[in-house]
């Protein structure tokens, strides 16, 4: 079959605006929990989307590693491509793919780093080869082999052999502040469901049903 006529139908349900919390980050931990319910392969990672200073955008997938009334965070080394892209434009987007649900929750918001005291908390929390990859990686930058790479992380596990690996004070985080958030629903005959919050002011938003 030509890539022209892949197609079906989704069929899994549908979303009201009853069925929504006021809150989009209460709505989106029910989703979340929903996805994992459903034993979604990696059900935390999202597609972040970053431009640079001439508006050319690029993506990748990053992992959600917190949650709150604040926003949505993630940690990366912090002169990467997508670290350079904030610095010059601190706007994104999130968007989570839920295929197998028929959802996509889509975030734009503004990123801001966490502070060091957050990021040495949860990089404790990293296993230890982990730990030392982020030493060895320069991410984002040219190698010369896969030989390279892994003599740099050989070198790093033999220096931290005898003690904790602390925090490179090159690698960190940060966190997503939401001004929308949209809940979007497969529906039959692609006349999906979209309902987007949008932030009026602190911890208060508007929800509108948006044409599919």
């Amino acid at each position: 079959m030509e890539i022209d006529q892949w197609r079906r139908e989704y069929l899994q349900g549908g979303l009201e605006r009853s069925d929504l919390d006021t809150d989009p980050v209460v709505q989106f931990e029910k989703w979340l929990a929903e996805a994992v319910k459903a034993d979604l392969t990696d059900p935390s990672a999202v597609c972040l989307s970053t431009a640079d200073a001439s508006g050319q955008p690029s993506q990748r997938i990053v992992l959600l590693k917190g949650l709150d009334a604040r926003g949505f965070v993630f940690y990366t080394n912090l002169k990467s491509h997508k670290a350079w892209d904030i610095a010059a434009n601190p706007k994104v987007s999130l968007l989570f793919p839920w295929h197998m649900l028929e959802r996509q929750v889509i975030v734009g918001g503004t990123a801001e780093m966490l502070s060091e005291q957050e990021a040495d908390d949860y990089f404790r929390t990293r296993p230890r080869d982990s730990q030392i990859a982020a030493w060895a990686s320069h991410q984002s930058d040219a190698i010369l082999s896969r030989a390279q790479l892994e003599e740099q992380f050989s070198g790093f596990r033999e220096r931290f052999a005898d003690q904790d690996v602390p925090r490179p004070e090159f690698w960190g985080g940060y966190r997503v502040r939401p001004h929308t958030v949209e809940f979007w629903q497969g529906r039959a005959s692609r006349l999906h469901d979209r309902f987007v919050y949008r932030a009026l002011d602190a911890g208060v938003w508007q929800i509108e049903r948006l044409s599919p």
